[in-house]
Formats: structure tokens, sequence, C-alpha cells
């Protein structure tokens, strides 16, 4: 899991990418909310720990900022670390965007549960966020076989998007992924195999039709 620690302050910076690195994540830090945003553009953490209170840009304000990011990207799970703790400055933070809140000084087994708890939320919205992309995938499949195909009047071939022709069979397997299994209607084999239609019809066009034997005379008995 990628984590992005924000603390101004050096100390208590090592301190917690000790924690996070020990617990298999990969950590980049940062001093303050500026250079937090700076990291987070070039890669977006999965997980943010950071300060409140730091110089140039707080943690609040940095939240903030994170949660402006337009819809459709990757959730980054927000833990605000402080030692203010009151019950406004709780509220104020979770308004603010933060997921979660660990009152300064913290222990580091709380602090590990509650990055597991963000671990499990970030990868639900992963798995949830890939769901969504295939049903409009899905959606946008069936909007195009429903609308209208251009399609060979003589030969049947289905123009695609790129403007590529292609077998019917070849342009649905791509658009849904469907394979075909090829038979005859009894029309076309009918039309196309008359004597193999009649066998299967029960006659035998392979056998002519003879005349009757002709009767024999009676045998001589003298």
């Amino acid at each position: 899991m990628k984590v992005l620690i924000v603390e101004d302050d050096l100390s208590s910076r090592e301190i917690l990418r000790h924690l996070m690195a020990a617990a298999g994540h990969n950590v980049r830090l940062a001093s303050d909310g500026i250079e937090a945003l700076e990291l987070a553009r070039e890669d977006p953490p999965e997980i943010v720990l950071t300060d409140w209170m730091m110089p140039n840009l707080d943690g609040l304000a940095l939240c903030q900022r994170l949660r402006a990011v337009g819809p459709g990207q990757p959730y980054i799970y927000i833990i605000l670390l402080t030692a203010r703790d009151q019950k406004q400055d709780l509220l104020e933070a979770l308004e603010a965007g933060a997921d979660d809140y660990v009152a300064k000084p913290f222990d580091p087994n709380e602090l590990k549960a509650r990055v597991g708890v963000g671990e499990r939320i970030v990868r639900l919205e992963a798995v949830l966020r890939h769901r969504n992309q295939e049903l409009e995938d899905s959606l946008q499949t069936i909007r195009r076989l429903k609308g209208l195909l251009p399609i060979c009047m003589y030969c049947k071939k289905i123009r695609s998007d790129e403007n590529y022709w292609q077998q019917i069979e070849t342009y649905i397997h791509e658009q849904t992924g469907a394979d075909f299994s090829h038979g005859i209607c009894p029309e076309c084999l009918k039309k196309h195999f008359p004597k193999y239609h009649r066998r299967v019809q029960g006659e035998t066009p392979d056998q002519p039709n003879l005349p009757a034997a002709p009767p024999q005379p009676p045998a001589d008995k003298g």
C-alpha cells in the first residue's frame, strides 16, 4: 500500500516512516502540505498520514485540496494526526475530508490498526470502481449493438468504429466476447444441398426411380 506521511517534525516523521515501512508499506515523506500535494500529483498515494499544524499548508487544508480532485480518481484514505482532541476539532477534521483522526501522542498499535482499516476501505473502493467500469463498458457495448450498424449488403461484413470491415462474427466477438458455432438452417440446407436435404427428410435421392419389373411368364410344367 502506498502511504504518504506528511509531518513537519523530523523525529515524528521518522517514527511514522519506521512504523509504516515495518508494516510492509511503500512510504514517501513530505514536510508540509505543499510538498505533499506535489508528491500526490506525481503518484497518488492510497493512504495519507498527516499532521494538522504545519507551515505553508496545514493538514486541514491538505485534506480539502486532496478531496477537491474530480470524481473518477482512486480514493485516498486520510488519517489526521494531532494533539488537538476536542470534539469540535474532530468534527472540523471530518468535515474537511479526513477519514479518521488519531490524537497525539499516538499508540503505535492503534495507529497500525487504523491504517489497516484504511487498507480494507481502499481495496473495497478499488474493487467497486473496477466493477463499475466493467458495467459501464457493458452498457456502452449494448448501446452500440442496439444502434445502427453499417453492414455490407452483399458479404454482410460490419464496419467498425475504426472504419475497418469485419466479419459479423469477429465484430460481435470483439464487442461482447461471444463465440459462434456454425450450422445450416433447413432453408439453406434445402437450397444449397438438396440431395442431403431429401435424405434427411427420409427420401433416397441417390437411388434412381426405376420402372417396376415386368411380370414373369408361368413356369412350364410339361
